[in-house]
């Protein structure tokens, strides 16, 4: 609707063009889903077949979760080979040829074919042995396992993974090589299948395993690599490997890393087992987070996400650094469930870095900014991104507990990142948004009816529902909500839906299932018993010593790697650790989350970061930097959580307020710190003055708040002696 607008803030005139309207809506297309630039683009009838697996995926999901539930290790072997399949259908192995001279010659295509025969051979042997079982015979000939199933299956693994490296062909063309491995990961598949519905179960991890089971985990294992390499890159793979390495060369190595060693079969008999590969990481995938993903894949198709992002605008934008701050309440919107901290900066960071920019934020503090707030989706409850779905399986912790536990902490973090923002804006006098260029707030609160779907979730946990009742429940109300607003959920949007559900959880699936292969190295060798001792060694040097060095090791162990196998790693190595020197399990692994998700800031290998800095067009390490600085209160909180239990909601009702209040009070001293501003300018003995405040507000213990409430009180009447008109002028502002 046209109206005339008032003048803006900076006291410019109204000209013909800005009096013209408001516009109805500025994020456009945050729902559209991001085409990775290794995805194939299909077309024809290769196109429907693929959307067909994609949905046929998800209904699957939805129906043994609700309906008729498989046996455990079954399921959670069809729900990894469902995801081999699609994702080696969907990623290519290189990069795709800009024409046909660019394609790879004749003869790769044709040994890619030749390779179709013996994988084809071993999933008919699989069938053979199959047939064989079910005539009564107890187990498969040693000799038939491995020459006719073993040899077969992990000469064409190999070689079909190797030519897919080098073969190049147009984006919308199907490449031999990958049918190779979708038919390896059929009869990998399929043996594990057969072996573990009788009694061979019972023998892995032995030295009566059956040959076939080694083999067949050998080549599921490579393929959860180089899938896991398609869509996650090279670092998981990376880590996966020297953990891998380890397994053989541990009983080589001195010191603490030494152990008897074992061998491949009875290594690989077990690792494909729920001691590994099948263990918590994939519960969690197969379950909550394909559920969650389905969620999100109705959330966007029924266009909720670009809702958001205009009410976080109509809301926030006219505040000074307005984009700023629309970024952080659009983040934690959206990061809560999209699952990944670099997802998240694509899809809210293409509208917010160059609106950032455009107010006058320089491109490395608008993809710091973006980065920062973007991560902290992943610790924002209720849905906390993955990593607390795994929290949740791997402690028994109820998941509602988790949640409410993470309120305090999240709270911290964005505060920090709001005020870190706000204190920038005034220091460089940066404007808001005219009334002009957001979204009507008045309009937008009538449809805030699309917020029922995330409401109703966490009412359905707070009931007492199960988490998976709960999730599709939700699911169910996003697509009954879309009938109020102007994108209504018919068959072809469900269809569309469940589609890219399935597309979706390919990423999050291969990564889970790589992060499964390094636990599972962990729990066979003994490593992270290993690191629980010298965690054990230095408590009784120092706790904050012990604490200092986990968190050296959770990050480390993040770097580069997605918040889901980030989280699943560092638990496996560094929480039984804390809570073997004495830190309760919620605490311990609350601590290790949180810095296994800021790794996404931490410079070196910041993902977050890197996105960002490919939006905003800056260096990637200096944007980095900047993010680490804007996040600086995640990586004090957590040491927070030993000293000042309430922050987790453990305590009082009183302690738990006092806690949350003087923790805020702490951030805002914190930020105006590193941002050098507080009502004014803030000199460097201010600023020291200030650090040593916003410390002892954190920590949390009576005396520290009283101690910190009277500095702050100090620092309140000076600035606002020294800069009180200022003060008044940027308050308006704001």
């Amino acid at each position: 609707m046209s109206h005339n607008t008032d003048q803006d803030p900076n006291g410019l005139k109204d000209d013909a063009l800005a009096a013209s309207s408001t516009p109805e809506s500025i994020a456009d297309g945050v729902d559209e889903e991001v085409v990775e630039s290794n995805r194939r683009l299909f077309v024809g009838w290769q196109f429907f077949l693929f959307a067909a697996l994609a949905v046929a995926y998800s209904g699957f999901h939805l129906f043994s979760l609700n309906v008729y539930p498989m046996e455990t290790w079954s399921f959670r072997i069809v729900h990894i080979a469902g995801a081999l399949i699609l994702g080696y259908g969907l990623f290519a192995g290189a990069r795709f040829a800009e024409d046909d001279q660019q394609a790879s010659p004749a003869w790769l295509k044709w040994v890619s074919y030749a390779l179709l025969a013996p994988a084809v051979y071993s999933l008919v042997q699989v069938f053979l042995m199959q047939q064989t079982i079910n005539g009564g015979a107890m187990r498969i000939d040693p000799a038939v396992e491995t020459l006719h199933f073993g040899y077969p299956l992990m000469a064409t693994t190999a070689g079909a993974i190797v030519l897919s490296w080098f073969y190049r062909q147009a984006r919308h063309r199907f490449n031999p090589a990958d049918l190779v491995l979708m038919v390896c990961a059929l009869a990998s598949a399929g043996y594990l299948l057969m072996a573990f519905n009788t009694n061979m179960r019972m023998s892995t991890g032995t030295s009566f395993a059956p040959p076939g089971i080694s083999w067949a985990a050998i080549a599921g294992s490579l393929l959860i690599l180089e899938l896991t390499r398609r869509v996650a890159g090279l670092a998981l793979v990376v880590i996966s490997a020297v953990f891998l390495t380890y397994v053989f060369a541990g009983p080589y190595l001195p010191g603490f890393l030494g152990y008897p060693g074992l061998s491949v079969q009875r290594f690989f008999s077990q690792v494909y087992t729920d001691a590994g590969i099948l263990g918590p990481t994939t519960a969690v995938s197969s379950t909550y987070i394909i559920l969650f993903i389905i969620f999100a894949a109705f959330l966007q198709a029924s266009k909720v996400g670009d809702y958001f992002v205009n009410f976080a605008f109509a809301a926030a934008g006219r505040t000074r650094g307005g984009p700023a701050k629309v970024a952080i309440f659009a983040s934690g919107l959206m990061g809560m469930i999209n699952g990944t901290s670099a997802g998240n900066v694509v899809s809210t960071g293409s509208l917010t870095i160059p609106l950032m920019k455009k107010v006058g934020y320089p491109a490395r503090s608008a993809g710091a900014i973006e980065a920062a707030a973007s991560t902290g989706g992943q610790i924002m409850p209720p849905i906390m991104g993955a990593g607390a779905f795994i929290m949740a399986e791997v402690t028994g912790i109820p998941y509602t507990e988790i949640a409410i536990a993470a309120i305090i902490p999240a709270i911290l973090y964005f505060a920090s990142i709001y005020f870190m923002v706000d204190f920038e804006a005034a220091r460089k006098g940066m404007r808001g948004m005219r009334k002009d260029e957001i979204p009507l707030f008045s309009k937008l609160v009538k449809q805030v009816y699309l917020f029922a779907p995330i409401i109703i979730l966490i009412a359905a946990l707070f009931m007492g529902y199960s988490v998976i009742r709960a999730g599709t429940l939700a699911t169910a109300s996003a697509a009954v909500v879309s009938w109020l607003s102007p994108n209504k959920m018919g068959l072809r949007a469900i269809l569309r839906a469940l589609q890219l559900a399935g597309t979706m959880s390919i990423q999050i699936i291969a990564v889970c299932a790589c992060a499964g292969l390094i636990v599972g190295v962990i729990s066979l060798t003994g490593v992270g018993a290993r690191f629980s001792s010298l965690l054990l060694g230095l408590a009784g040097v120092s706790q904050l010593l012990a604490l200092f060095f986990a968190m050296l090791i959770s990050i480390m162990l993040g770097m580069g790697m997605p918040t889901t196998a980030a989280y699943a790693v560092a638990a496996s190595v560094v929480a039984p650790g804390l809570i073997n020197i004495g830190i309760e399990p919620l605490t311990a692994h609350f601590f290790v989350f949180y810095f296994a998700v800021v790794s996404a800031i931490t410079p070196p290998v910041a993902l977050a970061s890197y996105a960002a800095a490919g939006i905003s067009g800056d260096n990637p390490m200096g944007t980095s930097v900047a993010s680490f600085k804007i996040g600086l209160a995640a990586f004090i909180v957590p040491f927070m959580f030993f000293y000042s239990p309430a922050m987790l909601m453990e305590g009082t009702a009183m302690q738990i307020l006092r806690v949350g209040l003087t923790a805020t009070l702490g951030i805002v001293l914190l930020s105006g710190m590193v941002q050098k501003w507080f009502f004014g300018p803030v000199n460097s003995p201010q600023r020291l003055v200030m650090l040593v405040g916003a410390m002892f507000l954190i920590y949390g213990g009576i005396y520290t708040d009283i101690a910190g409430l009277a500095i702050a009180t100090v620092l309140f009447i000076m600035q606002r002696k020294l800069h009180g008109g200022k003060g008044k002028a940027t308050a308006s502002a704001a």
